[in-house]
C-alpha cells in the first residue's frame, strides 16, 4: 500500500490533454517557447541537470553540506520557515513565521542529521537488513524532540526585484540554467532545502517555474486551475489567496465536500536528483520532500496570469493612496525614551492615546470594530455595505491609519518601542479594540519599511519587544491579519461594485 501510495499516479478524470509530458533530453529553447510553455501543461525533464556543477558539488552524501558552507561562509543569516504544524508547512501566516538564522547553523544541524542517518544504515546493514533505497522509501517524517521544523523555502539566490535579499548570491556561480531556458528573463532564482521529511501545502504561483531537484527526491501533486473548485483557494482578500483550504493531511470533507474528489483530478509525479519540472503559472501544486533535499527554482513571468490574476487588481488599487509614505534614515535605540522622540511623533503619541483613552469603552459601536468579530446586526451590516461601496477614502474613515501615515517609519518604530516600555496596555488595547482594517494596512506597510531599513537582527529584536506588550501576543498577530484582509476585502469589494456593479459579501 505505500509503495502504491508514493507511486506516479494519474487521477481518473484528469483530462489526457492536462497530464505532465515526459522529456527524456531536454528541448530546444525555440522548442519550449514555441510549443510548450504555450501549452500552460506541467512538463518533465528527466536527468537535464547532469552534469551541472550545483548538482555535483551540493549532494549532502558526497561533502555537499561542507561545500556549502564554506562556499555560503559562516556569518550570513538566511530566512527561514519554522512549522507549527510538525512536518507540514502551510501558506498562511497563522501557520508558520519567518526566522532568521545564519546558513552555516542550519548546515551544522543537516550535518548531524546526515551523521543519525549513516549511523541508523549502518546499523541496519549489521543486522542484515539491506535494500536499495528508493525515493518513496525514504518519505517518512523524520522524528523530532519538538514540534517546530525549520525549512529554508524560497531563499533568494537573484531577485530581480530587490537585488539586497539575495542573500544567498554567491551559489549563483555555481548554477547554469537547462538549455531550454536560454533567454529567459528571470524574476527570480531561490534556494529551497529540507533538513527532514517535509510537506507544503497545497498552492499556486503567479509566475511560470522550473523546480529543479540537487539532491534528494520530491514528490509533487499537480492539479489544473479548473480543478480550483474542488481545492478551496482562501479568500482573494485575504493574505494567503494562492493556498488551498483543504489540510493535506486531515481534510475536513464535511467543510469541504468537493475535497473528496480533489484526487481524481491530480497528478502525482516523481523529481529524482537531476531531475525539473516545469509548473506553469496558476497550476495547484502540493509538494513532498524526502530528507536533506535540495532544490532550486527558476521563476518567469508570463502574460496570461499578470492579465487575469485578480490579486494583482486589489495590489493596485491598494498601493495608490499611501504612495506618500517615505523612507526615513532615521535611527532608534532599543527601549526609546519618549524624550528621544520628534516633536511631530510625540504629537501622534499623544492623538493615539487620547484615541484609545476616549474610544475604548464604546468601540463595539464603532464601525471600525468589524474587522475584529463577526458582527450579527442587520443595521450594521447594512452600514458596512453602504461604508464600501458609497466611500473611495477608505482612508477618511479611519483615525487610527490618519494619524500614522505620515509619521516616517523609523520614527514609528521608536514611537511603538517607547509605548511598549511606558504606556503597553495603551498600546494593546489600539491593536486589539481601535486600529481599524485601513489602520491595520498602513501600520503592517510601515512594517515593511522599517525591515527594508534594518538588519534581520534589529528586525527581529524590534518584532520581540513588540509583540512582548501583549498578554496574547497570537491575538495581536491575528487581529492585524484579519484587519488587513478585511481592508482589501472593501478594496476588492469596491472594484467589482465600481466597474462591474457587482455586489458580493465577505463569507463567514
Amino acid at each position: 500500500m505505500q509503495a502504491e501510495k508514493d507511486a506516479e499516479f494519474v487521477g481518473a478524470a484528469l483530462d489526457a490533454g492536462l497530464r505532465a509530458a515526459r522529456f527524456s533530453l531536454p528541448p530546444s529553447s525555440e522548442e519550449f517557447a514555441a510549443s510548450i510553455e504555450p501549452k500552460n501543461v506541467p512538463a518533465v525533464f528527466r536527468g537535464v541537470l547532469k552534469g551541472s556543477a550545483a548538482l555535483s558539488r551540493w549532494d549532502p552524501l558526497y561533502g555537499g553540506l561542507d561545500y556549502l558552507l564554506e562556499k555560503v561562509g559562516p556569518d550570513v543569516a538566511v530566512e527561514a520557515m519554522m512549522s507549527n504544524t510538525g512536518h507540514v508547512f502551510y501558506g498562511d501566516l497563522r501557520s508558520h513565521e519567518r526566522v532568521s538564522i545564519l546558513f552555516s547553523t542550519f548546515m551544522q544541524s543537516c550535518k548531524s542529521h546526515l551523521g543519525h542517518l549513516n549511523a541508523a544504515s549502518d546499523s541496519s546493514k549489521d543486522k542484515g537488513i539491506g535494500k536499495e533505497s528508493t525515493c518513496s522509501d525514504k518519505m517518512c517524517p523524520a522524528r523530532s524532540e519538538n514540534s517546530e521544523q525549520l525549512y529554508l523555502a524560497q531563499v533568494s539566490i537573484l531577485n530581480t526585484e530587490n537585488k539586497d535579499r539575495s542573500s544567498l548570491e554567491v551559489l549563483k556561480e555555481d548554477i547554469q540554467e537547462p538549455i531550454f531556458l536560454k533567454g529567459k528573463s528571470f524574476s527570480s532564482i531561490n534556494f529551497w532545502m529540507s533538513r527532514a521529511h517535509m510537506r507544503s501545502s497545497t498552492h499556486y504561483d503567479p509566475h511560470h517555474n522550473l523546480l529543479c531537484v540537487m539532491a534528494g527526491c520530491k514528490k509533487v501533486t499537480l492539479w489544473s486551475p479548473s480543478a480550483s473548485p474542488f481545492l478551496y483557494p482562501m479568500p482573494v482578500y485575504g493574505e494567503a489567496s494562492n493556498h488551498s483550504c483543504v489540510s493535506i493531511e486531515e481534510p475536513d470533507y464535511s467543510s469541504y465536500t468537493r475535497a473528496k474528489y480533489m484526487k481524481e483530478y491530480s497528478e502525482r509525479v516523481i523529481l529524482n536528483c537531476g531531475d525539473a519540472l516545469f509548473i506553469p503559472e496558476g497550476w495547484y501544486h502540493q509538494v513532498d520532500s524526502d530528507d536533506l533535499t535540495i532544490a532550486i527554482n527558476f521563476w518567469w513571468k508570463s502574460r496570461i496570469m499578470t492579465e487575469i490574476f485578480p490579486r494583482l487588481i486589489v495590489c493596485s488599487v491598494c498601493s495608490q493612496p499611501f504612495n506618500k509614505v517615505t523612507n526615513s534614515d532615521t535611527s532608534d535605540k532599543k527601549g526609546a525614551a519618549l524624550q528621544s522622540l520628534k516633536p511631530c511623533t510625540l504629537q501622534a503619541l499623544y492623538e493615539l492615546m487620547s484615541l484609545v483613552h476616549n474610544s475604548v469603552e464604546a468601540v463595539d459601536q464603532n464601525d471600525r470594530a468589524e474587522s475584529a468579530s463577526q458582527d450579527t446586526s442587520v443595521c450594521q451590516n447594512n452600514e458596512r455595505k453602504k461604508t464600501a461601496a458609497d466611500d473611495s477614502s477608505l482612508l477618511e474613515k479611519d483615525p487610527v491609519a490618519k494619524i500614522i501615515l505620515p509619521v516616517e517609519p523609523l520614527e514609528l518604530r521608536s514611537m511603538l518601542l517607547a509605548m511598549v516600555h511606558t504606556f503597553p496596555r495603551t498600546l494593546e488595547g489600539l491593536v486589539l479594540n481601535i486600529l481599524g482594517p485601513t489602520g491595520a494596512e498602513i501600520l503592517t506597510r510601515k512594517f515593511d519599511e522599517m525591515d527594508q531599513g534594518s538588519t534581520p537582527e534589529e528586525q527581529a529584536e524590534f518584532y520581540k519587544i513588540f509583540y512582548s506588550a501583549f498578554g496574547d501576543q497570537y491575538a495581536a498577530m491575528d487581529a492585524l491579519l484579519n484587519r488587513k484582509e478585511l481592508y482589501s476585502f472593501k478594496v476588492f469589494q469596491s472594484v467589482l461594485d465600481q466597474y462591474l456593479r457587482v455586489r458580493v459579501d465577505r463569507p463567514s
